[in-house]
C-alpha cells in the first residue's frame, strides 16, 4: 500500500530495544530523520482494519467554546478511537463538553491532565471489552510555564487495545524559534522518562507510538514577509525546508523512524484570535508548523498502517493556533488479530 512507510526494519545485532520513545542511539542510518508520507483517503483499510484512530491535537490559548469542539470533533465518526490532545486548555470539564459533540457515538476511556495540558482517549461504547491494559504518565520540563497555569511537558497514554499496544504522547514545549536546542533537549527528556518507571525494560515495544502537540518549532532562516508571500501564493511547501521540526530530524537529533503527513496545510500559528489572518501585532510573528501529529510503526510484529488524512481545521477562530487532525489506520496479520 502507497504509504506503509513507517516501519521499523527487523531487529538485527546493529539495533537494540529503543531506548526512548523519540531518540535511540543504535538506529539504524535509513531511520534517520523523518518520513513524509502521502495521504491515501481510499484507505484499504476501512472495512478490513483492526483499528482506524481519530487524532486531533490543538493549543487552545486559554478558551474554549463548545461550537469550535463540534467543529473539532466533527460530523464524521469512521472510527474506533478519538485521541484528543490539548494544551493551554481552560479550567472547565472539556472532557464532558467533548462526550457531548461526540453526541454518545464514542465514551471517554481514558484521560491525563497536568494544568492546562490534557488528552483525552474516547473509544466506542463497547470499548470497555477490548481494553487489555491501560496507563498514564506525564512528565514536566522547565518551570514558569506552571506558574502562569500553561505547562510544558507532556502527558500520556498507553493503552493494549483488541491485541494492539499503542502510546499517544500529546506535548507542549519551550516557545521562541532561538530555543531548538531546548525543545531537543525536552523532546528527548521526555522520551526516557515516560513510563520508565512503571514498565518492565524487556517488555515489547508498542505497535504504534504517536506524538502530537503544540512541539514549538519555527521556521529558520526567513523573515516574516518573504514567508507570508509564499503562503499568501499558496506556496507554502516551499518553506518545508526551513521547517526546524524536520531539520533537526534530518540531523538525527530527535524522531528517528517517525513518520508524518506531508505538510500541504499552511502554517498553524501564530494567527490573530478570532481570524485566518496571521499575527499582526507589533512582534508580526513569522508563521510556523508548530502543531503537529507523528507516528512510529516498530515492526515487531508486522503492522501495516494507513495515513487516511491529515489536515489543519481552519474554520476554527477561537485561538491563535488552529487544530491540526489525522486519520491512522491499523491492520495486523491474521496470524496476529485472531
Amino acid at each position: 500500500m502507497g504509504n506503509q512507510l513507517c516501519k521499523r526494519g527487523k531487529l538485527s545485532r546493529w539495533t537494540k530495544r529503543p531506548t526512548g520513545f523519540v531518540h535511540d542511539h543504535q538506529t539504524l542510518p535509513s531511520e534517520i530523520g523523518i518520513r513524509t508520507v502521502s495521504v491515501d483517503k481510499a484507505c484499504n483499510f476501512s472495512t478490513t482494519s483492526n483499528l482506524c484512530i481519530s487524532i486531533v491535537t490543538w493549543n487552545m490559548n486559554g478558551q474554549v467554546s463548545f461550537e469550535d469542539l463540534a467543529d473539532m470533533v466533527g460530523s464524521n465518526r469512521d472510527f474506533d478511537l478519538l485521541v484528543v490532545g490539548l494544551q493551554e486548555a481552560p479550567r472547565k470539564n472539556v472532557a464532558t463538553m467533548l462526550l457531548a459533540a461526540l453526541d454518545e457515538s464514542h465514551t471517554l476511556i481514558g484521560k491525563v491532565a497536568m494544568q492546562s495540558l490534557q488528552l483525552y482517549l474516547f473509544g466506542r461504547k463497547n470499548a470497555g471489552s477490548f481494553i487489555e491494559e491501560l496507563q498514564v504518565d506525564k512528565e514536566s520540563v522547565g518551570g514558569c510555564g506552571g506558574i502562569i497555569g500553561r505547562k510544558k511537558g507532556a502527558v500520556a497514554i498507553r493503552i493494549n487495545y483488541n491485541g494492539i499496544s499503542l502510546v499517544f504522547i500529546s506535548c507542549h514545549l519551550s516557545a521562541h524559534s532561538r530555543n531548538v536546542e531546548e525543545r531537543n533537549y525536552e523532546c528527548r527528556h521526555i522520551s526516557h522518562s515516560l513510563f520508565s518507571k512503571i514498565l518492565n525494560p524487556n517488555s515489547r515495544p508498542a505497535h504504534m507510538i504517536v506524538w502530537l502537540g503544540d512541539l514549538n518549532y519555527r521556521l529558520q532562516g526567513i523573515d516574516t514577509h518573504p514567508a507570508r508571500n509564499l503562503i499568501d501564493k499558496d506556496l507554502h511547501h516551499k518553506l518545508h525546508g526551513n521547517d526546524q521540526l524536520l531539520q533537526q530530524a534530518g540531523e538525527g537529533q530527535i524522531f528517528n523512524g517517525f513518520c508524518e503527513g506531508t505538510l500541504t496545510f499552511k502554517p498553524t500559528y501564530k494567527y490573530n484570535k478570532g481570524s485566518s489572518n496571521y499575527d499582526t501585532s507589533h512582534k508580526v510573528r513569522v508563521p510556523a508548523w508548530t502543531d503537529r501529529i507523528l507516528f512510529k510503526i516498530e515492526d515487531t510484529y508486522n503492522v501495516e498502517a494507513n495515513l487516511r488524512s491529515y489536515e489543519s481545521l481552519d474554520e476554527i477562530y477561537g485561538s491563535d493556533h488552529k487544530p491540526v487532525k489525522a486519520q491512522i489506520c491499523l491492520r495486523l496479520p491474521q496470524t496476529q488479530s485472531n
